[in-house]
């Protein structure tokens, strides 16, 4: 018998839909608020602490990449003990690496509390995945996540803003005060507000024999594979905007640092416009449907992208209406891929939710490392790579994720 049910579960405490989209705006909105409030700080915090700007950049490796292993942790701990346990002691253990972050003396240490800092955040989005599991079937948690993505963009979008802010009224460390301050705020609510969602908790979760078990089903199953690698792929093309494209606007256009910013941001309005397009499809045609016309925004994105480097466009535009499309399609495809992965474990949502973000995780470091390697002068990398995503997001989307049962049956 397989370690992973997939039938139905004891049905957890009633909380309203816009409970819960608070919530899980709240909780996601920790991974903008930890990597754009921290963009503007990295060239004050290497100037000050006499870093050369490549062991600076090491901070958000170090945050995404302790972000990515945690997750692994958090998910099986919160089948296991409860999902408020988990999130209080991983929103408290994030202000605390905030305000060790902003009292650091010098670059290792700085990375060394990033690293704390992105586990300590994996916490809230694993756990945040799983809840809407514990809530929801598949296809109403989808259009819930949408609507907290939702939230979530409007987030990404004054994130920048506020790190430029923090940063030129007290420096650096102005910043990652900033965020123990919103660490603290999202502990305060869901402490008061968020009720525990799992009916039934599972103490031999975290036991090191069932829990290899539990991922090795998780990983085999066709459904999870199909969403995990729609997510993954779709997520890999937005970071590759996120750390690529200031580069473009930058060095091909001439923009200053501050307009290349509101360029990255922009996209998040087209972001929030497709988590409005997810909701309506879904409860139009459902999640697979949806995703499939996203796919067509994704794959203009990335081509439109391709076309403009290796035609030799001089003009912004396309480069813009490229991101705006990829990350349209983005704003479909996050909600379902989040929902979809873990739809066939209502028992497991926690080991399914954190396999999935692992994979992301180290596909988002993978990525990065690539693009560090390659990008220069010369935009045709980031131009190729965001191509291949968004061709591998369009062909999950029209094969793998058409061909299977809808998340959550079993």
């Amino acid at each position: 018998m397989s370690s992973v049910p997939s039938g139905e579960v004891a049905a957890g405490p009633r909380v309203s839909r816009p409970l819960a989209a608070a919530a899980l705006a709240l909780l996601l909105a920790l991974q903008p608020v930890c990597t754009d409030v921290m963009v503007p700080a990295l060239p004050v915090a290497a100037r000050e602490l006499g870093a050369p700007m490549a062991a600076a950049q090491l901070a958000m490796a170090a945050m995404i990449l302790g972000f990515g292993l945690a997750q692994l942790v958090w998910g099986p701990l919160a089948d296991c003990v409860g999902r408020r346990p988990v999130l209080l002691a991983g929103l408290a253990l994030f202000a605390a690496a905030s305000v060790g972050g902003a009292l650091a003396p010098g670059i290792g240490a700085l990375i060394a509390w990033r690293a704390l800092q992105g586990a300590a955040m994996a916490a809230a989005i694993v756990v945040a995945r799983a809840i809407i599991r514990d809530l929801y079937e598949p296809r109403e948690g989808a259009q819930v996540m949408a609507l907290a993505q939702s939230g979530l963009g409007l987030i990404a979008i004054v994130s920048p803003a506020l790190g430029g802010l923090a940063v030129g009224w007290g420096g650096w460390r102005a910043a990652l005060a900033l965020m123990a301050a919103i660490g603290l705020a999202a502990l305060a609510f869901i402490a008061h507000k968020l009720p525990e969602t799992l009916a039934t908790r599972d103490p031999r979760a975290a036991a090191p024999g069932p829990l290899l078990a539990a991922w090795r089903d998780i990983g085999r199953h066709p459904v999870f594979v199909a969403w995990a690698l729609l997510n993954a792929c779709s997520y890999g093309g937005l970071f590759v905007i996120l750390s690529g494209s200031s580069f473009v606007y930058m060095n091909r256009f001439g923009l200053s640092a501050g307009a290349a910013g509101l360029t990255v941001a922009s996209g998040s309005l087209a972001f929030l416009a497709g988590t409005v397009f997810c909701r309506r499809r879904i409860a139009a045609r459902g999640m697979a449907d949806a995703v499939g016309r996203g796919a067509f925004f994704t794959l203009a994105g990335g081509a439109g992208s391709v076309a403009a480097a290796f035609a030799g466009v001089e003009s912004i535009w396309p480069w813009l209406v490229a991101q705006w499309l990829f990350s349209f399609g983005h704003g479909v495809h996050q909600p379902c891929g989040q929902a979809g992965a873990v739809g066939p474990f209502p028992r497991h949502a926690g080991a399914a939710s954190a396999l999935s973000g692992f994979v992301l995780a180290l596909g988002s470091f993978a990525i990065g490392a690539w693009l560090g390697a390659v990008q220069g002068a010369d935009v045709r990398p980031y131009a190729l790579t965001l191509g291949v995503l968004a061709a591998a997001t369009a062909t999950l989307a029209w094969t793998l994720v058409r061909r299977l049962p809808p998340p959550g049956r079993p």
